[in-house]
């Protein structure tokens, strides 16, 4: 679909050729089917091998699925590289209009990116530049996607991991998760007693001590995923207080669902519940929160001022936040932003310290308080954790991820007078 797309996009100026590593031998019917939708016919398309393909001099190369970024063969000489992932429809299970609505998505993906893509390249001709077009930019509901997309595959054990592989390896708890959530100051005692699979992994701090939570405050808990945080508060809010978690990502909340008949068994309370919805959208009534918190979420929005306006108005005057996120100490390059694993994985995403800062007073907090905490990048560098072995190769010679990247604590409160 990538080719037919772009060939009609830019067949008069580009040669564009697709191929696989393990070529199927056919073009998926239904992808012939879709594609006829939209005008463009690749019945006459054969499936290739990469081979073919080896000893051609190629300008630029563009992997569309998963791992080919890195499945994908070298070309010598000087090559543009681009990734951007697609689901692979072919993989789609259900009925045939089940699949048609896979693939007909995918298509409509690929056909954004590629037009995008092919309208810069004519840009660039008429102006007369040679340079290869950049990707086009992700809007705001693509990255979105991209990171409810990644979630979804931790929540379901399914595909690799896209947040620190070495800690949560993605098929829910393990020794991993549990040492990483040690060192980061959760005790021995509160992981025992969390729900099988609640641990994934996927902290960079421990938001539940730093909020300081006493018996019978409300806490709001953004980006809830499996629940770790939210089991936690709910017992030291205790059974007059109560834990709501957030989360966008429908398979994550059916994972935190399914672990509150084991909390309610051994606390005998009925004090926490997870709620579908966008933390730039939170489904919470205005002024109704005691406290929020978050664990590396905040910095995978593609809204992050409209994150704290929105904790700003669901929390009481008075009540407080303390957020673990991911920061940066100084702006990542290019090519790290663009990488969707970094993204998905709390890295791309992140901001300068100083413009957390600056969000966070704008939406109408104060007794803004951000404490660096670099142990947390450092261990996932001793880890070799691959994200971060991957982010470290795209980095400029002598520097690491560690320079650029930091765990983050965020403390602030409501004014007890305040509009917003």
């Amino acid at each position: 679909m990538a080719e037919g797309i772009l060939r009609a996009a830019a067949g008069d100026i580009l040669d564009v050729q697709s191929a696989g590593s393990e070529p199927a031998g056919h073009v998926h019917p239904l992808a012939i089917a879709v594609m006829r939708e939209i005008g463009i016919d690749i019945s006459g398309h054969r499936s290739k091998s990469l081979r073919e393909f080896l000893g051609r001099p190629v300008e630029t190369v563009i992997t569309v699925c998963g791992n080919a970024d890195q499945a994908c063969p070298t070309f010598p000489g000087q090559v543009n590289r681009h990734h951007w992932p697609f689901d692979d429809p072919a993989k789609a299970t259900g009925s045939e209009e089940e699949r048609l609505t896979v693939f007909r998505r995918v298509r409509d993906e690929i056909r954004r990116v590629f037009e995008a893509y092919a309208a810069g390249r004519r840009d660039q001709l008429r102006a007369g530049s040679t340079r290869p077009a950049a990707p086009p930019a992700p809007t705001v509901d693509e990255v979105r996607e991209t990171v409810r997309a990644g979630y979804a595959q931790i929540a379901t054990g399914g595909g690799s991991c896209c947040g620190p592989a070495t800690s949560c390896g993605c098929d829910g708890a393990g020794a991993g998760a549990e040492t990483l959530a040690r060192q980061l100051g959760y005790q021995p005692e509160e992981l025992a007693a969390l729900p099988e699979g609640a641990n994934l992994g996927l902290s960079c701090g421990n938001p539940t001590a730093l909020a300081g939570l006493r018996p019978g405050e409300v806490v709001l808990d953004l980006g809830s995923g499996a629940g770790f945080d939210v089991f936690l508060a709910g017992r030291k809010v205790g059974p007059t207080g109560r834990a709501i978690g957030v989360d966008m990502t429908p398979e994550m909340v059916a994972r935190a669902r399914a672990g509150i008949p084991a909390y309610r068994q051994r606390t005998g309370w009925d004090n926490v519940e997870f709620r579908l919805g966008e933390i730039e959208h939170l489904p919470v009534a205005d002024a109704s929160v005691d406290v929020v918190i978050s664990n590396c979420v905040i910095n995978l929005s593609p809204d992050k001022a409209r994150v704290w306006r929105e904790i700003a108005r669901v929390l009481k005057p008075g009540g407080r936040v303390a957020v673990s996120d991911l920061a940066l100490l100084r702006p990542l390059p290019p090519t790290v932003v663009q990488m969707v694993e970094a993204l998905v994985g709390c890295v791309a995403g992140a901001v300068l310290i100083e413009e957390t800062e600056r969000m966070i007073r704008e939406a109408g907090l104060d007794e803004v308080q951000l404490r660096t905490r670099p142990e947390y990048v450092q261990a996932l560098e001793s880890f070799e954790d691959p994200l971060y072995r991957k982010v470290a190769e795209h980095l400029p010679p002598g520097t690491k991820v560690s320079d650029y990247l930091v765990s983050l604590e965020v403390t602030a409160r409501k004014p007890e007078r305040s509009s917003a």
